[in-house]
């Protein structure tokens, strides 16, 4: 039903008011609580034995939202409704934004994939963190908060806009990621440089610890996918040396291989950061990567490109305690997370692995050993 009403309705409409639309609906289930009852007992079935640990966090299971869908916090209650184990909110930015001038998303429908130059668009971590204070939860999900710079910031003020939302945000975040990696605002990713990303991490870190008493907030980066192979190895043991809880692996990527021209030649060659099913080769490397270098020393969480239960597990299997996704649940539509998470507990169940925290990396200490 959803597909064809996808192909009806939404493939019609601007992606980006497609959005919003879908959005707004799923807020506004959430708000009734007999349709978020009957819902959330149809789209967000728990299986037991896909309960998580990571970070020190007991989730229902793996599969959580990736940052990008939910920037502004509006949507938490309705995305656990449907059934995500974590839900990553934003990137938000030290101050509000408008973001790129539209048309800024694109859909490669016949790649399964989107091209975005979003801009951070987002009300700012005064306003997030006020929304954040104010919810009052109905469903037990873990949030992510998800930070990233200010366009206008110059380069050399970026630790204290990194800074500014941490102290505003960290009380609020289940656990904090320091996006790096996004493309779409300039000179962003050249904070992935391990002389430039320490400092910040460390900052950021410090201001985590000096403005939430009571608890360790857990702290992840978030990389590109374009990293060169020894620039993912410096990366990873920064984390390490840091003392980070987790590296995110992968952000969208501005390379095109891996598509074909079933889409036209016209939204291939749009600017922006790839998503969706041509990422998945290339996350999955860099996964692998991570997981051989930094083994069980910190949390890897997978994402780019996983469109189903499979795509899941092999993530896990490469080294990923946790697994998110964005693109696909554009196409798949509401019941996506549920086949994921049942496809998810039958291949465990036929796996010699008797806990999915077995699974973990099991593929990549076989090539490593």
């Amino acid at each position: 039903m959803y597909r064809f009403f996808f192909r009806l309705v939404f493939r019609r409409m601007d992606p980006e008011r497609a959005h919003h639309l879908a959005v707004g609906w799923i807020r506004l289930v959430a708000r009734v609580p007999v349709l978020r009852t009957f819902v959330a007992a149809a789209l967000a079935p728990r299986f037991g034995e896909l309960r998580t640990e990571a970070f020190g966090l007991r989730m229902h299971g793996p599969f959580g939202l990736a940052a990008g869908f939910d920037k502004n916090a509006l949507a938490v209650d309705g995305m656990a409704m449907l059934g995500f184990d974590h839900v990553e909110i934003g990137t938000v930015t030290g101050e509000p934004q408008p973001g790129n001038p539209r048309q800024r998303l694109f859909r490669l429908m016949a790649d399964r994939a989107l091209v975005n130059r979003m801009g951070f668009n987002n009300e700012g971590s005064a306003a997030v963190a006020a929304r954040l204070a104010a919810r009052r939860a109905v469903f037990r999900t873990t949030v992510g908060v998800n930070i990233g710079k200010t366009k206008v910031v110059p380069e050399g003020e970026a630790i204290a806009d990194y800074v500014l939302s941490t102290e505003r945000l960290a009380g609020h975040a289940d656990y904090l990621v320091v996006n790096v990696s996004s493309p779409n605002t300039p000179g962003l990713r050249d904070l992935q440089a391990v002389d430039l990303l320490g400092p910040l991490l460390a900052a950021v870190r410090e201001a985590a610890d000096r403005t939430v008493t009571g608890r360790r907030v857990p702290l992840l980066v978030k990389i590109a996918p374009d990293l060169a192979d020894e620039d993912i190895d410096a990366v990873a043991d920064l984390a390490v040396g840091l003392g980070l809880d987790g590296i995110i692996a992968t952000n969208t990527t501005v390379a095109r291989e891996g598509l074909g021209l079933r889409s036209g030649a016209a939204l291939t060659a749009e600017t922006g950061g790839l998503s969706g099913a041509p990422l998945k080769a290339r996350s999955l490397e860099v996964l692998r990567r991570l997981y051989a270098r930094v083994g069980d020393r910190i949390t890897l969480v997978g994402v780019g490109g996983v469109e189903n239960a499979e795509d899941a597990w092999q993530r896990v299997l490469a080294g990923a305690t946790l697994v998110q996704g964005y693109s696909a649940f554009v196409y798949e539509g509401p019941f996506w997370s549920r086949a994921v998470h049942k496809g998810l507990a039958a291949r465990l169940r036929a796996s010699p692995y008797a806990t999915l925290a077995e699974a973990v990396g099991a593929d990549t200490r076989k090539v490593t050993v």
